[in-house]
């Protein structure tokens, strides 16, 4: 059943089901404007996502054909997969951060066997064992879900207002859980007067209940996929996205708006505290992850021995790739902060605290 819920203020969000995954759905919020609804989001490109969507539209007395404009957060699946087909119902631009539309460039011109290198040749870089890395080796070329995104029409640029006839919705640039992730900010009274300024559509970037991924940046014709990719590379040719994910909390806890609309779970309104306990449960896990690396470890062996809510044998194959990128960004923060370092000549390249 298509659930609706209306924030006030011309702001509505619909519950758009992810199929097979815990998180359950991604919120979209519908945006009145003098336009036209633009949506926020879409939800991920699948037939049930889809009747939802539309259904969801229809209970908020407009149709998928009426939509003016889409604005994406980022380009992960979950969040910008049906956006072609509401582009393709409605005539609606698409709008996204242009490090956002770089990736959907390169996913869209990457053969599937070219993604499948990349992943076995990182794994192989960062220690993953041999039987891990086969299923890669092995893999047929064949569509993989998120592999043709719409490309975006325009670009989100950082810091100025979007063209929403009759509101007021900037855009702050919040990398670190994607290079080009954006969250929004309506700057208009909030309709129950809480106090704080505005509202702020998160994205994935402030959920209230979950701290969000934060990996490497995948970029198939990258060959430095390892935490530090030679002795010799210069610091600031290395990016550091969970360097950027923190710098992005304290910008968006200066906003300080009096509600958060995130894409998952549920809004809510101490921004201050959310910030606060982010920031704290990163340093708390980088210090946790330098008492680990007082013996040299790889980026896999490392993930192997961090906490995770399950463990490690436990962990499906493809989240165990997913906790290795998050083990990896967090090796490139200490790295950068001079915490850590590479183990000189070893092979796969092994980390040291400092």
């Amino acid at each position: 059943m298509t659930q609706v819920t209306d924030h006030g203020g011309g702001v509505r969000s619909l519950r758009v089901p992810i199929p097979d995954n815990p998180l359950g759905h991604t919120l979209v919020y519908v945006v009145e404007t003098d336009r036209g609804p633009v949506l926020i989001d879409t939800g991920w490109d699948d037939p049930e996502s889809w009747d939802t969507l539309t259904q969801g539209l229809t209970a908020c007395g407009t149709s998928v054909a009426g939509i003016h404009g889409v604005v994406i957060t980022h380009h992960h699946p979950d969040h910008h997969g049906l956006s072609g087909r509401v582009r393709e119902a409605s005539g609606a631009w698409i709008a996204m951060h242009a490090a956002d539309i770089a990736v959907v460039r390169r996913t869209r011109e990457a053969r599937p066997e070219r993604w499948y290198a990349y992943m076995a040749d990182k794994l192989a870089a960062a220690g993953a064992p041999e039987e891990h890395i086969a299923p890669l080796r092995r893999a047929r070329p064949r569509a993989l879900p998120g592999f043709s995104p719409a490309l975006p029409d325009r670009d989100i640029v950082p810091g100025e207002l979007l063209e929403l006839p009759g509101r007021r919705l900037r855009a702050i640039w919040t990398p670190g859980h994607t290079p080009g992730h954006v969250c929004l900010h309506l700057e208009e009274t909030h309709p129950t007067q809480l106090p704080g300024h505005g509202r702020l559509f998160s994205g994935d970037h402030l959920l209230p209940g979950i701290t969000p991924h934060i990996g490497l940046y995948e970029d198939p014709d990258d060959d430095g996929g390892t935490p530090c990719a030679s002795e010799t590379e210069s610091l600031g040719e290395v990016t550091d996205p969970l360097g950027d994910y923190l710098d992005s909390l304290e910008r968006v806890g200066r906003l300080a708006p009096a509600e958060v609309l995130p894409a998952h779970q549920h809004p809510f309104s101490d921004t201050a505290a959310r910030v606060g306990a982010l920031l704290t449960h990163h340093e708390s896990r980088l210090n946790d992850l330098l008492a680990l690396l007082a013996e040299p470890l790889t980026p896999w062996q490392l993930a192997e021995r961090m906490e995770w809510n399950r463990p490690w044998g436990q962990i499906p194959y493809g989240s165990r790739n997913i906790a290795v990128s998050e083990a990896e960004a967090h090796l490139r923060r200490l790295v950068k902060l001079g915490r850590a370092e590479a183990v000189p000549g070893s092979e796969p390249v092994t980390y040291v605290a400092v």
